[in-house]
Order: structure tokens, then sequence, then C-alpha cells
């Protein structure tokens, strides 16, 4: 009788067992984590527990004030009580839900006869006494969607991205005269503005990125965010360098580069709008002379970013609308987002977007004007400089106007 020969695991296998055993053997130590606690300190009755209740958003209507409220924190938490201007008053949570465990939300329907025009302050109190405050600066009815506030925040998206944008781009005539030096002055101005546009959208982000929830870990959102689009917009120009040098009909290269600065200028814009709705739905902007002629002046030179890497290419309306319409027109769908659904989350995301793909467009800029000479070389000529001081300047005091 020949006997039986055991034979071997696989190569493949062996390495899938070594990298899984770690893994499992993870898992049950989390589990063990989440049960027990550490050292068995979870289910301490001397330990109090870490309650973290955060108000998302206050919507106002004609049947009071509805909070929605997510829980932060690592422990459940019980909703008890419920004050408005330091009454108490009667709620429901729209779900049934009073206790909410780590991420959970809820909604607190509260009908409070608010008066418009004037300060709210609203206190979640919980069932150990811990008191959660949220305050309405202004009371005013809450936007809801209907065609009514979609025209109005279309109309405020026309004022502050579509019809400034257009306005720069109208600009093209008089950029496609300048000579070489004029040109690269020109796209030394580019990066000013857009220099600007991305120390403001950093700070917006960061700012917005502060409130968010700290679970949400919203400085890590935004980082992440920008990254992902700042490569992305490297594997989208490589895309189409790639396919202009295997079609003679590809785009030129300044067509690629006016693509690229319309689509960070265009996230930028998403982010703006956002914020522009927002407070428009909170009663804290109102859409007055000088705030118009403030952001017409002010996204004006995007247009004209726009259109200076395309100055030798003679592009046709065709190509300068659809620009056009991929720098102006987000700033329409982020007021419809901010006025009507405003979420902090996606202000965070989009800000970061814009962050990222302003800075790539930058970079892009810069090493087509530089070509074999170093950057610092190419920007350290006096009109190259002064043209980058120029454009920064332009939109700083612009942003002055706006506020």
């Amino acid at each position: 009788m020949t006997p039986s020969v055991e034979t071997a695991p696989a190569p493949a296998t062996r390495v899938w067992l070594f990298a899984l055993l770690p893994l499992a053997l993870l898992s049950i130590l989390l589990v063990v984590l989440v049960k027990v606690g550490p050292a068995g300190l979870a289910n301490d009755p001397d330990v109090p527990p870490v309650e973290r209740l955060v108000v998302e958003r206050a919507v106002l209507d004609s049947e009071g004030i509805h909070v929605a409220v997510l829980n932060d924190g690592p422990d459940d938490v019980a909703i008890a009580q419920v004050t408005v201007d330091d009454a108490y008053w009667a709620f429901t949570a729209r779900d049934g839900r009073t206790s909410l465990s780590h991420l959970a939300r809820t909604t607190l329907d509260i009908p409070y006869p608010w008066v418009a025009g004037e300060a709210h302050l609203v206190k979640v109190i919980t069932s150990t006494g811990t008191t959660f405050e949220h305050e309405i600066p202004v009371a005013v009815r809450t936007p809801h969607a209907d065609w009514r506030h979609l025209v109005a925040f279309t109309l405020v998206g026309l004022y502050v991205g579509v019809i400034p944008v257009a306005l720069g781009l109208m600009w093209f005539p008089l950029v496609a005269r300048l000579g070489r030096t004029g040109l690269d002055v020109l796209l030394a101005v580019t990066i000013g503005l857009l220099l600007f546009l991305l120390i403001d959208t950093t700070h917006e982000g960061l700012e917005a990125s502060g409130v968010l929830p700290g679970s949400y870990q919203g400085t890590a959102l935004f980082v992440a965010s920008a990254m992902a689009a700042y490569l992305g917009l490297e594997s989208f120009g490589a895309w189409l360098a790639a396919r202009r040098a295997r079609t003679s009909r590809g785009e030129s290269a300044g067509a690629v580069l006016a693509l690229l600065v319309a689509t960070g200028i265009g996230f930028h814009n998403f982010g703006e709008g956002l914020a522009i709705g927002a407070a428009f739905a909170l009663g804290e902007a109102a859409l007055g002379t000088l705030l118009v002629i403030g952001f017409t002046l002010h996204n004006t030179t995007e247009g004209l970013a726009i259109v200076a890497p395309v100055a030798k290419d003679r592009p046709s309306i065709r190509t300068l609308v659809q620009l056009g319409v991929i720098g102006g027109v987000p700033t329409i769908a982020g007021a419809w987002v901010g006025g009507l659904v405003y979420s902090p989350v996606l202000a965070v995301l989009f800000l970061g977007f814009g962050a990222g793909a302003i800075a790539q467009v930058v970079l892009q800029i810069a090493r087509q004007m530089a070509g074999t000479q170093s950057i610092a070389a190419r920007f350290g000529a006096l009109p190259v400089l002064s043209g980058l001081v120029g454009g920064f300047l332009i939109m700083l005091v612009t942003g002055m106007l706006v506020g």
C-alpha cells in the first residue's frame, strides 16, 4: 500500500493566511474592548457618561421650531427636556426616539410661536441634566423647496457667479492681442487671482470644518477632499494631454489649461454658493446693491483667469460659453443646496475640492510659464512678479467690497 503524501498549502494560500490572522485577532481584541472596556472601566458606575449632543440645524415654519440633533459622543444620550428662551416646552421626536446612540440623530418638533426678526435660544437637556444650547440669531421662516425659492436662489447664483464670469470672458478680444511679455504678465495675474482664491477657500474650509461634529473629523475631511481634487485634476489633465498627443484634433495645451482653471473655479464657486444660500436661509444676508456690486467685481476676475490660457488659441464662442458655464453655473447649484438643504459636511467637502483644484491649477500654470526654467527663476522677473502681486491685490481689494 502506497503511503499518502500530504500536499503543502500553495504559497498564495499561506500569504492570505498570514495576512488574515492578525486581522482576525485584532477583531477579537476590538470586540473585547467594546464589550468590556479598558480594564473593565466601561461599566464602572462611578465613571460619568460622556455626552456630546450637537444641534445640526434649526428649521422655522408655521408649526414652530424643528431642531435636528446628533449624538457626537461615545455614550448613549437620552433627551429629557427642551426649553426655548428659558421656558420649558413640550416636544416630540419625529421618529419617536429620544435616546440616541453614537452618531444617531433625530429631529425635535417644538410648537413654539417664534417671532420673526427676534433672537431665540433653544436648550436641549439630557436625562443627566447636561444642557446643550443653540442660538437662533434672527428668526426667519426657513426656505423650502418650491418654485419661488428655486427662482430666488437661481437669481442669486446668476448675480454672484454666472454674470461676473461672463463679463470677465468678454475681455478675451483684448487678451488675444497681447504679445508674449503681456501674456506672461496676464498669466502671472491669473496665478495671483487664484492664490487669493486658494487662501480664501482654505480659510473658509477650515472654519466650516471647525463647526462639524468631532466624529466627522472635519479638518481631515477637508484635507482629504482637497487631496482628492488635486490628484483627480492631475489625472484628468494628464489624460487630456495624452489624448492631445494621440490625435491632431485634440485640445491645445492652452485649452486643456483653461478647462482645468474653469473646473477649479467652478468648485470654488459651488462652495461660495453654499455659503451664500445658507446665509439667506438664516436671514443673515440681504441682496443689497453693495453686495451685488461687490461680488460682481470680485468674480469678474475669474473670467479673466479662464481666458488667459487660451489667449493665442482663437477659441470659438461655443468654447468660451462652455468654459463660462463650468466656472459660473456651480454657484447656482451651491445656492440651491445651501439655501434649501444645507449640510455642513457638504460645505466642507466642496470647499476642500475647491482648494485642491485651485492648487493644482496654480501649479499647472506655473509649470507652463516656466518651461525649461525653474519656477523661481521665471517668477523672479520683474514684469511677471508685478503681475503676480497685482492679481493678488485685485482680489484683495474687490474682496473688501464683498465683506
